[in-house]
């Protein structure tokens, strides 16, 4: 039970707290405000997604041996 508390503890004041001083410090070593850093970041989250779901289905984790090895029997 005490541990539970702790976790909550943690999770509802302290995580929050690191987050918007990480994303302040980030801000202030790339010389941006805080709400375009807020805001390249939701960018580039859509970005990477867009990427796995385009590229990352043509290319399944059984399909892509196949691929990196015909790729290498080309090259010899």
């Amino acid at each position: 039970m005490i541990a539970l508390l702790l976790y909550r503890t943690v999770a509802d004041h302290v995580l929050p707290w690191a987050m918007a001083f990480a994303t302040r410090m980030l801000a202030r070593s790339l010389n941006m405000p805080e709400p375009l850093v807020h805001s390249t970041g939701h960018y580039v989250v859509a970005q990477v997604t867009a990427f796995e779901h385009g590229v990352g289905r043509s290319l399944r984790p059984f399909r892509l041996p196949r691929l990196v090895r015909a790729w290498w029997r080309g090259l010899r």
